[in-house]
């Protein structure tokens, strides 16, 4: 069985983690084949939105702690060269996804734990059924928090907050996740799908070029200084403006009429 399983329909890449008995905890096998499913999406240009979500009840319960129990009757030296490859593992997902010039929704109902909320909090959106809860639950297993969490928890909630969630480990509903930032939309748990295709066909039909410089922006304001970003904006919008989709947006709102967007 897969561990990830990847379909593609009218410009939405949807990409399933799957292993829905052991709530879709990340093994090795769906970190690689995650990557290699990012990249091809990147370079497909009849995708112009993608959704990340888990099969059956959950979302994602973070690492295969089950499969440590092995990992820890070595020795310490051992224990820390393993991890140390296996959290490096991770960050070309993270980097693909940032880097992905197109946005990406995750789609939660039930756990996001762990690496769960770290690959949720990675996306550009979040959309959660009411039965969703997060915990970023590192603490409970006696470690520190990997997969991108530690940078882009504070950026979400802020200082105060993210230390609060990450040193104490607890579990919060998805309304709790809303209100202090972290996730976008709490919907009706039987409605999650169908909020989740209206979001993504929303993004798929839209002007993919200019969310890919929007995105571009965004993350790099977290670490950029004024007068740099400004330029950006003014390269970002100069670039966006010599292409069809600028034209047509231009041109519908002129005509009092929706846009018709093709991506370019």
């Amino acid at each position: 069985m897969s561990h990830l399983e990847t379909s593609i329909s009218d410009g939405i890449a949807t990409l399933t983690m799957n292993r829905p008995d052991a709530r879709n905890a990340l093994s090795m096998d769906m970190r690689t084949q995650l990557c290699e499913s990012l990249h091809d999406i990147e370079r497909d240009n009849s995708v112009r939105c993608v959704v990340l979500t888990g099969a059956g009840d959950h979302f994602m319960a973070g690492g295969d702690v089950k499969g440590m129990g092995e990992s820890i009757k070595k020795s310490s030296k051992e224990i820390g060269k393993e991890f140390m490859l296996r959290i490096h593992d991770l960050h070309p997902i993270m980097f693909a996804m940032r880097r992905m010039r197109k946005p990406i929704i995750a789609s939660c109902r039930g756990a996001a734990a762990g690496a769960g909320v770290s690959m949720a909090l990675a996306c550009d959106l979040v959309i959660a059924s009411e039965d969703a809860f997060f915990t970023l639950a590192y603490c409970k297993i006696g470690t520190s928090p990997d997969g991108s969490s530690s940078f882009h928890l504070p950026r979400a909630v802020g200082i105060k907050k993210a230390m609060e969630i990450a040193l104490l480990g607890d579990r919060f509903d998805a309304q709790t996740a809303k209100d202090i930032g972290m996730i976008n939309f709490v919907v009706a748990n039987d409605e999650l799908n169908s909020e989740t295709h209206k979001l993504a066909s929303r993004l798929a039909s839209g002007p993919t070029h200019v969310y890919g410089n929007t995105k571009a922006l965004f993350y790099r304001s977290l670490e950029s200084e004024f007068e740099s970003q400004l330029q950006a904006e003014a390269e970002y919008f100069s670039d966006c403006a010599s292409r069809a989709d600028f034209k047509e947006g231009v041109t519908a709102f002129i005509e009092k009429r929706e846009p018709n967007f093709t991506g370019q």
